[in-house]
């Protein structure tokens, strides 16, 4: 029984994870015509050519989330390597589970941070929030050595992530947060079995 209440809560972890990347977007899409007062196809297709954005941001995000994936298979008992998996080992990263959470993160989160936030209130303040978002994920209430690292990692990603926006577009983006996050969640799952 108690298994089947844990299979549960993961199953509604994915649900809200998914929820919530839909409010995002629909967030986003308020905020970028009702507050920027934007026409909704220059907002969300400024940059570079949808080309250059798809392989500059499939690149990026392989790079940044295959040096993590190494890292943390190379080195899985490190502090930020156990509690980042200790996190995100709560949603259900069966089957395909790892690409749609990722998908929707991407797309959600970029929207909201990037093409919504960053016009209004600029890289860092957007930056600050998009770590506010993801302080329950990664628990940063414990304020020491192993929470300031992520935190650091978190902020400086979305630094990143706006400069790309700024100067690339916002598929870009995505792409190189959805690809970052597909392999992070996949190095989770292989550091669960692994500790079984």
């Amino acid at each position: 029984m108690e298994d089947h209440l844990r299979e549960h809560d993961l199953t509604f972890s994915l649900r809200r994870q998914l929820l919530l990347c839909l409010a995002m977007v629909l967030a986003s899409l308020f905020l970028i015509i009702v507050v920027q007062r934007a026409q909704l196809p220059d907002a969300l297709l400024a940059g570079l050519p949808w080309p250059q954005q798809a392989l500059l941001g499939i690149l990026l995000g392989a790079a940044t989330g295959g040096g993590s994936f190494i890292s943390a298979l190379r080195k899985p008992d490190a502090d930020t390597v156990r509690r980042t998996a200790e996190s995100y080992g709560r949603l259900d990263l069966g089957g395909l589970n790892p690409v749609w959470i990722s998908m929707a993160a991407g797309v959600g989160e970029e929207m909201l941070f990037r093409a919504a936030l960053q016009p209004l209130a600029g890289i860092w303040l957007s930056s600050l929030l998009f770590l506010a978002l993801h302080s329950k994920a990664y628990d940063f209430r414990k304020l020491d050595r192993t929470a300031l690292l992520q935190a650091a990692g978190v902020f400086g990603m979305s630094v990143v992530l706006g400069l790309v926006y700024r100067y690339a577009g916002l598929l870009a983006a995505i792409l190189f947060h959805t690809v970052t996050d597909i392999l992070g969640l996949y190095a989770v799952r292989r550091l669960a079995a692994m500790s079984k």
